[in-house]
């Protein structure tokens, strides 16, 4: 069974607990089946990957991610995950090829089906298959924690009309250079995914949602 952080840190990637929701100890407690001190070490753990806000006398939250600071992520992103993307094309084993072919036909399926929260979830694995292929454990582990930190930034883009297919679009590209073997091409395409996701955030900063 995963520890209460992780069980936690999945809740809240999956949105069962949105951005600024209070984390009440003694509900948490029940919910996982396990003491509040466990509950406690998980809520500090969570706040060093900038999860969530722990503050003394005033209990923890959900933190929300800025879009100025979403687009920093993006950026950061932007240069560890070509390098992570240029590794997977060049240690990518036939069996890695065929599972990534298959996330964008899986990909494709839900855009022409407008299972937008189903896209979402493959692109977030599509992205975690990259990292893990790419065998770099260290810019892996850095991008692991900078998605978990926009993620919920990351799903509004997911979800937002007509991005899915603009999205699929460029994962394909990545993809493709993956499976061909050429580096150069997988981290060109995954800069220009990445840029992508930068300009619409910074478009999202010139026009806030209501």
């Amino acid at each position: 069974m995963a520890d209460v952080s992780d069980q936690l840190r999945n809740d809240i990637l999956n949105g069962d607990f949105p951005p600024g929701e209070r984390l009440i100890e003694l509900q948490l407690s029940e919910r996982y089946g396990v003491g509040r001190a466990a509950v406690r070490s998980a809520i500090v753990e969570l706040s060093t990957e900038g999860l969530v806000v722990h503050e003394t006398n005033r209990g923890a939250t959900v933190r929300r991610v800025p879009i100025e600071e979403a687009i920093e992520i993006a950026e950061a992103r932007e240069v560890l995950e070509a390098l992570l993307a240029r590794r997977a094309a060049e240690r990518a084993t036939d069996s890695d090829r065929s599972e990534l072919s298959q996330i964008i036909i899986d990909m494709r399926a839900a855009v022409a089906d407008d299972r937008q929260a189903d896209y979402s979830d493959l692109n977030r694995v599509l992205h975690r298959r990259v990292r893990e292929i790419s065998g770099h454990s260290t810019a892996s582990e850095l991008v692991a924690n900078l998605r978990n930190r926009g993620a919920h930034h990351q799903f509004r883009l997911a979800t937002m009309p007509g991005r899915s297919g603009d999205s699929l679009q460029q994962h394909a590209a990545i993809v493709k250079a993956v499976v061909d073997g050429d580096g150069d091409a997988a981290a060109d395409a995954m800069r220009t995914h990445l840029s992508s996701v930068q300009a619409v955030l910074s478009r999202w900063v010139e026009r806030p949602r209501p």
